[in-house]
C-alpha cells in the first residue's frame, strides 16, 4: 500500500486510516470502488473510470461526496507521489457511518472515501506464452452486475472456485449464456471473427474490454458484439480473460477440455496481445 491512504480529504499514514465498525461499507457491503491502472504515473483513461464510478453511485443512489475534477486532482496527486511508476490505484466510496444497525439507508450519513495505490503486478510471461487453465460455474451474482459495488462476496466464491482447481479463472454463465469471469472480461474468437458479450446489467462495463475492441476495429479485426451461448464459448477457437492487472490472457483449457485444436495461444490472441502492448506503450504511458 501507498505512503500514504487518502480519507474524506485527508492524507493520512497507513497505520492512521481507520474507518469507524458502524460504517455500512463494513456492515452491508454499501459502497462502491474504482481501479484505476497507472503507467508512468499517467492515470489511464482516468475519466473513463469516474464516470464509471458515477454510474455505481447513481445506481446504488449514493451522492458523490467530491466533483468530477477533485476526484481528478487526488488521483493524479496520488499517482505522482506512490512508490511505483507503474500502479492501481484503488477508490472506494461507502454510504458512511450510522448510529444504529439498520438496513435503510440513514438520512444524516456522510459517505465514507477511501483511496490508496498498490504496485501494478502484471501476469507472468508463462501464462501469455502457455496460456492459462479456467473452470466455469452458473453466473450466481445478482442483477445488478454493471454496478462496481463492494458486494463482492459471490465474485470471491466463484473466483475461489477457480483457484481451488488450480486455474487462474472462472468463466460464467447465466441462462445458457456467456456472461464475464468472476473478475475480468472473457472473449470468443471462431472462425477468426472476435466475440464479445453485450454490455448491460448482466456484466461489467469494462474499460480493458473497450480497449480490446477498439484495438479490434483499428487493425481490421472482425468482431461482432452479441450474446454468446454456452455452447459457443466452449467450442471457441480461442477464449480469452482481459482486466487492467491481468491486460489480455489466452484461456487454453476450460473445465479440463482443450480449447480450440492446439491447445496452446492462438494466432488471434498473438495478433491482439502485440497490439496491446503496442498500444501501451505509445497510449496509456503517455494519456493525460
Amino acid at each position: 500500500m501507498s505512503r500514504r491512504v487518502f480519507i474524506d480529504g485527508a492524507w493520512l499514514p497507513p497505520e492512521a486510516a481507520n474507518v469507524s465498525v458502524m460504517d455500512r461499507g463494513f456492515l452491508f457491503g454499501d459502497g462502491i470502488y474504482e481501479v484505476i491502472p497507472v503507467y508512468s504515473r499517467r492515470p489511464f483513461r482516468l475519466e473513463q473510470h469516474l464516470t464509471r464510478m458515477q454510474h455505481s453511485l447513481d445506481g446504488i443512489r449514493l451522492a458523490n461526496p467530491f466533483r468530477l475534477d477533485e476526484w481528478m486532482g487526488f488521483v493524479t496527486q496520488l499517482a505522482g507521489e506512490a512508490e511505483w511508476d507503474d500502479q492501481s490505484i484503488y477508490l472506494q466510496v461507502t454510504r458512511g457511518p450510522m448510529a444504529v444497525r439498520n438496513h435503510a439507508f440513514p438520512k444524516d450519513a456522510r459517505p465514507t472515501s477511501v483511496m490508496f495505490a498498490e504496485p501494478m503486478s502484471t501476469p507472468p510471461a508463462s501464462q501469455r506464452e502457455q496460456g492459462i487453465a479456467a473452470v466455469s460455474a452458473a453466473d450466481i451474482r445478482w442483477l445488478r452486475c454493471d454496478l462496481k459495488t463492494t458486494s463482492l462476496l459471490a465474485n470471491c466464491l466463484l473466483r475461489q472456485l477457480a483457484v481451488d482447481a488450480g486455474c487462474v479463472e472462472t468463466v460464467l454463465f447465466r441462462d445458457g449464456f456467456l456472461t464475464e469471469g468472476s473478475a475480468s472480461s472473457i472473449f470468443v474468437v471462431k472462425d477468426g471473427v472476435l466475440l464479445a458479450p453485450i454490455k448491460n446489467h448482466l456484466m461489467l462495463p469494462g474499460i480493458t474490454y473497450d480497449v480490446v475492441l477498439e484495438l479490434a476495429a483499428q487493425h481490421g479485426l472482425p468482431h461482432e458484439v452479441r450474446d454468446i451461448t454456452e455452447a459457443e464459448t466452449r467450442g471457441a477457437d480461442e477464449l480469452w480473460m482481459c482486466s487492467s492487472t491481468k491486460e489480455v490472457l489466452p484461456i487454453v483449457r476450460l473445465d479440463g477440455a482443450t480449447v480450440g485444436a492446439g491447445g496452446t495461444p492462438g494466432p488471434v490472441f498473438a495478433r491482439m496481445y502485440a497490439w496491446y502492448q503496442e498500444f501501451k506503450a505509445k497510449v496509456m504511458r503517455a494519456s493525460a
